[in-house]
């Protein structure tokens, strides 16, 4: 479970949407209010979907080669494909001309409540998927287990609060070394994407077939 959730972990931290968008947030007016609201959202997001697991589960994992044990499985196995096949769409499309979406132009105008929001809309929802697919199958009875999924969610937030903390203490130099990270991402965003989903896509498929076999 530990490693597997390292993997997901790291790759929904390193996403590039979510994290140009809680850059803009930055950059606007209260905008460490309004990452702030946007990570405590994201977070407890992610709280609310382990917690609802572990109370399906009774933190016990379903018996293995048993119809739930394969459900959990087959989830994470088609989670995986569905990365591996978005990745090759994205690597098909790369020399597109690519539009900034017009909700990100507004990101410097919105309350805190719609920050709060965008926390959530903005989840990977796939990787957070197989994330709650791998805790169904976890034996959560020791402290090490409830400490793996602690250190899951914080993979999955901590560069949101390194800027976030950036922002806070350094604004002068965060402004514009975030903005260039920003110009990065989006410079990159295709190969960031198409890397990303190649990496968690093939070790889901890869554990999931290792496991179902």
């Amino acid at each position: 479970m530990v490693l597997d959730l390292v993997v997901i972990g790291v790759a929904i931290n390193l996403g590039p949407l979510h994290n140009s968008a809680f850059i803009l947030l930055l950059s606007a007016p209260r905008g460490v209010r309004k990452g702030l609201a946007f990570i405590l959202a994201w977070l407890g997001c992610l709280v609310l979907v382990l917690a609802a697991v572990i109370l399906l589960t009774g933190g016990k994992p379903p018996a293995p080669r048993s119809a739930p044990s394969t459900l959990a499985l087959a989830l994470k196995l088609l989670l995986g494909l569905g990365m591996v096949a978005y990745a090759e769409l994205k690597r098909r499309r790369r020399n597109r001309p690519r539009r900034t979406p017009k909700w990100l132009a507004r990101l410097d105008s919105v309350s805190g409540w719609t920050a709060a929001g965008l926390g959530v809309i903005l989840q990977p929802w796939g990787l957070v998927a197989a994330g709650a697919a791998t805790v169904v199958q976890a034996h959560l009875t020791s402290l090490a287990s409830y400490v793996a999924l602690l250190v899951f969610c914080l993979l999955a937030t901590c560069g949101l609060l390194a800027m976030e903390l950036y922002a806070t203490f350094r604004p002068a130099r965060a402004r514009s070394e975030l903005a260039a990270l920003r110009e990065w991402m989006e410079s990159h965003q295709d190969q960031v994407i198409v890397t990303l989903s190649l990496l968690a896509g093939f070790w889901l498929v890869a554990k999931s077939l290792y496991q179902l076999v």
